[in-house]
C-alpha cells in the first residue's frame, strides 16, 4: 500500500542556467523566461536527453529557449521537488555570464515566448516557483563575495588508451582504445560547455587523440608542451607547476590534456591557488581523475583564486 510519504521510484533529471550580466553602472541583472503553456516565469531549463551530461543539457536548453550560446560559470544549488507520488525532479543549475545583453528572437515561441533582463528585486517578484529563488540568492551571494565573475581552467585526463602490455612500439605513439575514441567524441560537447579558447596537450598520441575532436569541431587549435608528457614531467616536475601558474596569470579560458602521473603537479598547483574551503575539493591522491574525466576549476577574475570545482566523466 503506497502513501503520500513513500519514496519516489523515478527521478526526472533536467538542467539549466541563471544567465546574468552587469549594467554599465554595475547593477546585477538576470534573465527570466515566460512559458506560455504554464503561464509562468522561470529560469531557462529543460530535461536531459538520453545519456546527456548535465552541463551539456544546460547549454543546449539555454540555446533552445533563448537563442544564447552561453559559457557555464559556477554551479548553483540544484532544485529538487516532487512531481508526483512516484517521481521527483532534479534540476542542475549553473551561473552563465552574458556580456552582451542583446537577446535574439525566441527560437521556440511555443515553449518560451518572452525572455527579459530584470533586476534581482524584479526577479524575486516575477519568479513563479518559490524554490527558484534559491538560485537567485546564491547568485547574489557569489556576486557579493567575488566568486561570480570567473573564467574556467579545464584539466582533462586523456581518454582510455590501448593497454601498455599490448603495445610494443614507442609508448608516446600508443593510441586510444575503441572506448577511448567514444569518450573523446563525447568530450567535444562537454568541453564546449566552458568554451576553452586555448587547449594545451601532451604531444603523446593518446592525449592528442583526446582533444583533437574538440579542435575539429570548434577550430580552437591544440598546442603541445613536452613538459605535459610523462617523460617531460619525470625530468622536471616543477616546470609543470610553473606552466600552470602562467596559465593562471593569463586568466583565459583554457584546457590542459595530460597523463595520470602529471596530474599531481597540475592539481597541486591549483590547490595551492585555491580559495578557503576549495582545496579539499581538488583531488590529492593517485589516480586523481579517471580516463576521460574533466575537472573544471573556476578562477575568480577579482581574486585570481580557484573558487569552485566540478568534475565530469565523458
Amino acid at each position: 500500500m503506497s502513501t503520500a510519504s513513500s519514496a519516489p521510484t523515478t527521478l526526472v533529471r533536467a538542467a539549466g542556467a541563471v544567465c546574468w550580466r552587469k549594467t554599465p553602472d554595475g547593477e546585477l541583472r538576470v534573465l527570466v523566461v515566460h512559458r506560455p503553456k504554464y503561464d509562468d516565469w522561470s529560469w531557462p531549463k529543460g530535461k536531459l536527453d538520453a545519456d546527456e551530461p548535465d552541463p551539456v543539457a544546460a547549454v543546449r536548453e539555454v540555446a533552445e529557449e533563448t537563442g544564447l550560446n552561453v559559457r557555464l560559470g559556477i554551479t548553483l544549488p540544484t532544485a529538487r521537488y516532487r512531481l508526483s507520488e512516484v517521481s521527483d525532479k532534479a534540476v542542475a543549475y549553473w551561473a552563465a555570464e552574458v556580456p552582451d545583453g542583446e537577446l535574439p528572437p525566441a527560437p521556440r515561441p511555443e515553449e518560451v515566448d518572452r525572455a527579459e533582463w530584470v533586476t534581482v528585486g524584479e526577479a524575486d517578484q516575477r519568479l513563479t516557483r518559490r524554490g527558484d529563488r534559491q538560485q537567485l540568492r546564491a547568485l547574489q551571494e557569489a556576486d557579493a563575495d567575488g566568486t561570480l565573475g570567473t573564467w574556467p581552467l579545464l584539466v582533462v585526463r586523456h581518454a582510455a588508451a590501448r593497454p601498455r602490455r599490448t603495445w610494443t612500439k614507442n609508448d608516446a605513439d600508443r593510441p586510444l582504445s575503441v572506448g577511448g575514441r567514444v569518450q573523446a567524441a563525447k568530450l567535444v560537447d562537454l568541453m564546449a560547455a566552458w568554451q576553452p579558447t586555448r587547449v594545451w596537450s601532451s604531444p603523446s598520441k593518446r592525449c592528442l587523440d583526446t582533444v583533437e575532436p574538440y579542435q575539429d569541431e570548434t577550430g580552437v587549435q591544440v598546442r603541445t608542451k613536452n613538459r605535459l608528457s610523462e617523460d617531460g614531467h619525470r625530468r622536471n616536475p616543477r616546470r609543470v607547476g610553473a606552466f600552470v601558474g602562467s596559465l593562471l596569470d593569463a586568466g583565459r579560458p583554457v584546457a590542459i590534456c595530460t597523463h595520470r602521473p602529471v596530474l599531481g603537479s597540475i592539481l597541486g598547483t591549483l590547490a595551492g591557488n585555491a580559495a578557503t574551503g576549495m582545496r579539499g575539493l581538488i583531488p590529492a591522491r593517485d589516480p586523481f581523475l579517471q580516463p576521460g574525466e574533466v575537472l573544471v576549476a573556476h578562477v575568480s577574475r577579482r581574486t585570481g583564486r580557484v573558487v569552485a570545482v566540478e568534475r565530469h566523466l565523458a
